[in-house]
């Protein structure tokens, strides 16, 4: 079976959007990631930090998804990373509250023995410093590195980011974060430049507009799908990237068109994602409404012409 190795945040949120509030909940980029690739056949472990405040029920959660927990390391008297947020009315912009880094100020990542020769690697939106060293610990190198990334490591921590784009396959990130990157405001453009940055593939995530895929020439689009309810969108873009790399990983296939696909199941899952708040649809979600969604997009996005 194959191997994912995840890495990211696994933390505390407290949201507020128009539809309501939380007060702490569980969060975090590399336990999203770790819920939506958990709908595939394959061996996961999260690396990350918490502490000693973390429920244990949390980490059970994530047990019982069958992803592997040993390389979360728990701090004793530490406190858990914490991020507060609150969303506007469009829910495409929202305010950070409250960023409390706590045991991640001081994270030194452990890869488990047995998943230093994963087959993917998903390295989670992190500090780029924390993303090379998983890459440094790999006894062998991975079919496929999957990075995401935000603007605000583009502002104090550029050089780091981009040693360690160039050594990445793919990277996922919003159309805002890839003008920033780039300095380009047409995004086949910027996807473009990206790509003599490093990565083959370029993802480029537009929230409630979809996602493309860039690959030399090759652009793809996969749409959004139109939702009835949204009521938080924190944890989207991680559920996305679980779904692509968790397919990839599945699948053994890294062409361009198996690429597609990944997309395609990426954005599916974090269709459901959004529907509650926080991980509360992820932890209920059924592989039976996951397929019955997966037809919902194929017919969106399915039509006969002639040309």
């Amino acid at each position: 079976m194959n191997k994912l190795l995840i890495v990211g945040t696994v933390a505390f949120d407290a949201i507020e959007t128009p539809f309501g509030k939380t007060d702490k909940i569980l969060g975090g980029a590399a336990t999203y990631i770790g819920l939506s690739a958990s709908f595939f056949n394959l061996q996961s472990a999260i690396v990350s930090v918490v502490g000693d405040d973390f429920p244990q029920e949390h980490l059970d959660l994530l047990t019982s998804k069958n992803i592997d927990i040993s390389g979360i390391e728990i701090v004793k008297e530490g406190k858990t990373f914490f991020w507060s947020g609150l969303y506007h009315n469009d829910l495409n912009s929202r305010d950070t509250l409250v960023t409390e880094l706590n045991v991640l100020a001081d994270f030194q990542p452990k890869v488990p023995q047995n998943y230093k020769d994963a087959d993917v690697v998903m390295l989670g939106n992190l500090h780029p410093l924390v993303q090379s060293s998983v890459l440094d610990q790999m006894e062998k190198k991975p079919k496929l590195v999957v990075l995401d990334t935000m603007n605000f490591w583009m502002d104090c921590a550029l050089p780091e980011l981009l040693d360690v784009i160039k050594r990445v396959d793919v990277i996922t990130i919003n159309d805002e974060e890839a003008r920033q990157l780039s300095g380009e405001y047409s995004l086949v453009k910027a996807a473009a430049k990206i790509q003599d940055m490093g990565p083959k593939y370029v993802v480029i995530k537009k929230g409630e507009h979809g996602a493309l895929l860039f690959h030399n020439r090759e652009v793809f689009f996969a749409p959004a799908l139109p939702l009835e309810d949204v009521f938080d969108p924190t944890g989207a873009g991680d559920t996305f990237a679980g779904g692509f790399s968790g397919f990839i990983a599945q699948s053994e296939n890294i062409s361009f068109n198996n690429m597609k696909n990944a997309i395609i199941y990426g954005s599916n899952l974090a269709s459901f994602c959004v529907e509650k708040f926080g991980t509360e649809r992820m932890e209920s979600l059924s592989k039976a409404e996951v397929a019955i969604r997966l037809q919902q997009f194929k017919s969106l996005t399915q039509f006969d012409i002639e040309i």
